[in-house]
């Protein structure tokens, strides 16, 4: 598993319930543009996440909709076990670890 990938698991456990979408991703994981959308779709094709349109009207909101992307049940266990062991190979503890949580940039 990449760095990057563990970075953006990290965002979505942050807030398994939340709706993210890719921009809010790349800001909050550290990551340039261009890398967010490749690990999004292992994501997807894994069963990890599912996506769906945001409902709005662009021109009531003056951009374009968003694509919105969710942690699944097996998708959040499964990146909780992924970043578990991979700070526990970097002798990181559990209690590190739930201290590190980034906060979400605002509503999406």
């Amino acid at each position: 598993m990449t760095t990057q990938m563990l970075a953006v698991l990290s965002v979505l456990v942050g807030d398994p319930a939340a709706d993210w979408y890719g921009l809010e991703l790349t800001q909050l994981a550290g990551l340039k543009p261009g890398t967010i959308y490749p690990i999004l779709d292992r994501l997807l094709k894994l069963g990890w996440l599912e996506r769906r349109w945001e409902e709005v009207d662009p021109s009531a909101v003056g951009r374009p909709r968003r694509r919105l992307y969710r942690l699944t049940g097996d998708g959040a266990s499964a990146a909780r076990w992924a970043l578990d062991e991979h700070l526990s190979a970097l002798g990181v503890s559990r209690e590190e670890r739930t201290a590190t949580r980034r906060p979400r940039l605002g509503p999406a």
